[in-house]
């Protein structure tokens, strides 16, 4: 029996990047969105105890589907083995998010 894809998503929401995984991805019906189903957060550990991780699987806690912009998403990668996920506060040039869109000139053409 063949496993299930697992995929690693980074975009960027408001001053963050997130870092998260899931074994659904697809274009979403919604127009410039990606949805992402059946996210994972990692086997938690008894010993050591990662507040990141905790806040991000508090987040998407309850969260059967989320609904990701295309001009937020950073990098999508298939990989061999989920890792933990992570927030991070986005500085400087860390991230580049590239929009598709570009705003209209102002005074006509």
């Amino acid at each position: 029996m063949a496993t299930q894809p697992i995929y690693k998503i980074i975009f960027q929401s408001r001053d963050r990047l997130y870092e998260i995984y899931a074994h659904k991805l697809s274009q979403s019906a919604l127009f410039g969105f990606i949805e992402i189903e059946e996210m994972t957060f990692g086997v938690p550990s008894k010993l050591v105890v990662d507040p990141g991780a905790e806040k991000l699987a508090s987040e998407f806690e309850g969260v059967k589907r989320s609904y990701i912009p295309l001009h937020a998403v950073v990098r999508i990668d298939e990989v061999s083995r989920e890792g933990t996920g992570k927030v991070t506060p986005v500085s400087g040039e860390s991230a580049t998010v590239l929009s598709m869109y570009t705003a209209p000139k102002k005074g006509g053409a």
